[in-house]
C-alpha cells in the first residue's frame, strides 16, 4: 500500500522544481530541513530536482531551540554559509527555520542570484493542500487585485469577531507584495497565498487580538492574546496564560525592537487551514497576520507571527473583507471560483 498522499506528493514537488524553481539541468538545487522535517517532503523533492536535470544536496541540520537569529549559535555556520553561496537554488523546510537568522542574512547577501524559497515546516499534507492542489493562474489574478487596492488606498483599518480593531496608514508609494511561489528569479520568495506590506509605523494604533496561532513561540492559542498598539509598538499585552507567555518571552531578549510591529499581511491559500504550522496558518483564507521583530533593514533578536483570523478590512473607509469573506465584486467573483465563497 502506499503511504499517505504518495502519488499527490510527487505532484506537488514536480511543481517545486520545473514551475516555481524552473530549475535548469545542472544547477545546484539545496535543500535544508532539520530532525523535526518530515523526511518524505525531503526525498520527494530531491527527486523532482534531480529528475529535470539538477544537482539536490539535502542538508540535515540537528533542531535549533529556536529560529531566526536566536538558531545562530546552535547552527554550524560556516559550513551551511558555504553549501548556501554555492547554490542556485534553495528551499528551506526546516521546521525550526532559518529564515532572519545569520546564516539566511549572509547567504542572501553573499550569493545575490540565490532563489530562496521559504517552505518552513512543511509536510506532505500540507504541501499537496497548498501547493499541489492550487489554481496558480486563478489565484495569481485574486492576489494581483486585491494588492492593487490596497497599494492604491491611504487609510486602512481592519476589524475581527475576537476583538481586533485597528487602523493605519500606508506609506505613500510603498510596496505591497503578493506571494504565489514562483522562485524563478534571485531573492527570498514565499509559498502561495500571502500579500504582505510594511505600513507607516507611527500611523498604527488600536488593538490586536491574535485568536489563531503564534509562532514563536505557543504555536495553536487555547485563548486570545490581546496587544495594545500604540505608534507601531506593543504598549501592552493582555489575556491567560499565553498572553503572559506570550509578553514574557518577548521582553526576555531585551531588545526593544521586538516590541515592534514589523509587517501586515492577508491570507489566501484555497488549501490553507489553521494547523499551528505558521507558513500556513498565515495563509488561512481570510486572516490577517502581523509580524513583530526583525524584517527588512530592521535588525532584532527574532522574529515572531500571529494570526487574527476571520478579519474584516476598510480601505480609505470602503469595504473589501467581511470576517475573512471577500464583499468586494471582482474579488468575491474569483474567489467563488477559487471554492471559497
Amino acid at each position: 500500500m502506499p503511504n499517505l498522499y504518495e502519488f499527490e506528493l510527487g505532484k506537488a514537488a514536480d511543481i517545486i522544481a520545473r514551475d516555481l524553481f524552473k530549475l535548469k539541468p545542472g544547477e545546484t538545487f539545496v535543500i535544508t530541513a532539520d530532525t523535526e522535517s518530515d523526511a518524505r517532503v525531503v526525498e520527494a523533492t530531491a527527486r523532482a530536482g534531480f529528475a529535470v536535470g539538477a544537482k539536490p544536496m539535502a542538508i540535515w541540520l540537528s533542531s535549533p531551540l529556536g529560529v531566526g537569529k536566536a538558531a545562530d549559535a546552535m547552527l554550524p555556520m560556516e559550513p551551511l554559509v558555504g553549501a548556501l553561496k554555492g547554490a542556485d537554488a534553495w528551499v528551506e523546510f526546516n521546521n525550526q527555520w532559518l529564515l532572519y537568522s545569520t546564516a539566511y542574512e549572509r547567504a542572501m547577501k553573499e550569493n545575490p542570484n540565490l532563489r530562496y524559497l521559504c517552505l518552513v515546516g512543511m509536510n506532505s499534507d500540507l504541501m499537496v493542500r497548498c501547493i499541489g492542489r492550487i489554481d496558480y493562474p486563478l489565484l495569481e489574478k485574486f492576489l494581483e487585485k486585491i494588492a492593487t487596492v490596497t497599494r492604491e488606498a491611504k487609510k486602512v483599518r481592519v476589524t475581527t469577531p475576537a476583538g481586533t480593531d485597528v487602523a493605519f496608514e500606508n506609506v505613500t508609494g510603498g510596496q505591497v507584495r503578493y506571494s504565489l511561489g514562483y522562485s524563478d528569479t534571485p531573492g527570498p520568495h514565499m509559498m502561495a497565498g500571502q500579500v504582505g506590506w510594511a505600513p507607516d509605523y507611527a500611523s498604527i494604533n488600536g488593538v490586536i487580538v491574535f485568536d489563531g496561532s503564534i509562532v514563536p513561540p505557543i504555536g495553536l492559542l487555547k485563548e486570545p492574546v490581546r496587544l495594545h498598539i500604540k505608534k507601531g509598538e506593543i504598549v501592552n499585552i493582555e489575556g491567560g496564560k499565553e498572553a503572559a507567555q506570550f509578553d514574557a518571552w518577548l521582553r526576555s531578549f531585551n531588545d526593544p525592537n521586538m516590541l515592534k510591529l514589523a509587517h501586515i499581511c492577508y491570507g489566501f491559500n484555497p488549501g490553507a487551514k489553521l494547523t499551528g504550522n505558521i507558513v500556513e496558518d498565515e495563509r488561512v483564507w481570510g486572516c490577517t497576520e502581523w509580524g513583530t521583530g526583525s524584517y527588512r533593514g530592521r535588525p532584532a533578536a527574532t522574529h515572531t507571527d500571529g494570526i487574527c483570523l476571520n478579519s474584516s478590512v476598510w480601505l480609505d473607509d470602503k469595504q473589501i473583507l467581511d470576517k475573512g469573506k471577500a464583499i468586494h465584486p471582482e474579488l468575491a467573483e474569483l474567489s467563488k471560483k477559487l471554492g471559497r465563497q
